[in-house]
Parts: C-alpha cells; structure tokens; sequence
C-alpha cells in the first residue's frame, strides 16, 4: 500500500496485516508514506514493512519511525540477520520463492530465526512476479511452521485455497491480481475475497 486514501479504505475491510514496501525498485515503493497517514489505522492491522537486502539499521529506523511490529525479508537475507530483528522485538515473515522440483527442507535452517515463511513463486529479481507456482508441491511442506501462500492469487480462487485445507496455512498474500495498479487496490474485489475466505 502506497496511498493514505486507498490505505483508509482498506482498513475498513479489517485486513489482518498491511504491507508497505521499502525496496526502491519497487513501482509500489512506499517510501513517500508518513507516519501520520498510517497512524490511525487499527491496532488489530500488524502494519507490516517489506525489505529487500536492506541493512539491519535501516530496518529497524523505518520500523521505529512508521510503528512497524512485523517486517517482511524478500531478499537474500541470513538465518542470522533474521534472528537479530526478531531478537529486537520484531515479527519475522521470511519471503522464498518456490520453484519446481524445490526442496522445502531447505528452509529448515530459518526455523528459529523466523516466525512465518511466505512462499512466493521464484523470479529473476526480487519480489513476486504475480504467477502462482504449483500448489500440489504444499503436500510436502511439513516443517511446522505457519505460512502465507503468494503468488498471483486472484479474486476467483477462493473457493480453490479453501479446498487446500493445509494445517500449516496461516494466511494469503494479495497483491497484483486485486490492483487498479501498482499500488492501488481494488477494493471490491478484495472485499468479495476476503468475505468468502472468512465464511
């Protein structure tokens, strides 16, 4: 999210996390956001910094300054690094692209570094390319760690993520499929999803 308004709107949909992102090569950069245009949000909204190879003081600047309790690593980032940020108090969400044939026990090393993983679909660069990667590969996801599916859910899968009924699915990622563009949500789609998916 980048605009105070459609921020506003949002909130009124009682999003569990909102996400703003801090990689400059993002077109959904936030970095023009204020404090004051996100201060009133609801305090049940975890507003939620998103990263990319950031070094851990600029982290942990922008996350005092914006009041942010969760952050989003979608880089390159150490088991280590995560463990000093979730040892200053924040809540960790560990971006890693999946790709076929990848082994999720690769991720075991951020078992105790992170507090969710959000599995995206792999890229060239950094940040989600809005393609869904293969959601039968969650069947063999068993690290016992809550997680966000990513990557190009779109308004009429609802019904499909309900059937998954994976013990391990914390919750959804919505981004590119509910946007007018970058940055700018659609707030009738996603007020029809998040209706569905909370039924």
């Amino acid at each position: 999210m980048r605009d105070p308004e459609n921020i506003r709107e949002l909130s009124e949909l009682s999003p569990d996390y909102m996400g703003f992102i801090y990689y400059p090569g993002s077109r959904r950069f936030a970095g023009d956001l204020s404090y004051s245009d996100i201060a009133g949000l609801p305090g049940e909204i975890r507003k939620t910094g998103v990263f990319v190879n950031s070094s851990q003081e600029e982290v942990l600047s922008i996350s005092g300054k914006m009041g942010f309790r969760t952050v989003q690593l979608h880089g390159s980032e150490s088991p280590g690094y995560c463990r000093l940020l979730k040892d200053r108090g924040l809540e960790i969400i560990k971006a890693i692209g999946i790709s076929p044939g990848g082994r999720f026990e690769e991720l075991a090393e951020y078992g105790d570094s992170c507090d969710l993983f959000l599995l995206d679909t792999a890229g060239k660069g950094f940040g989600g390319t809005g393609k869904k990667f293969n959601w039968d590969y969650l069947e063999h996801y068993d690290l016992d760690k809550p997680f966000f599916l990513s990557g190009g859910i779109a308004p009429g899968d609802a019904m499909s993520i309900l059937n998954l009924e994976h013990p391990d699915l914390f919750g959804l990622d919505l981004n590119s499929k509910f946007e007018i563009e970058p940055g700018l949500k659609k707030m009738q789609d996603l007020s029809d999803f998040i209706q569905k998916i909370r039924s």
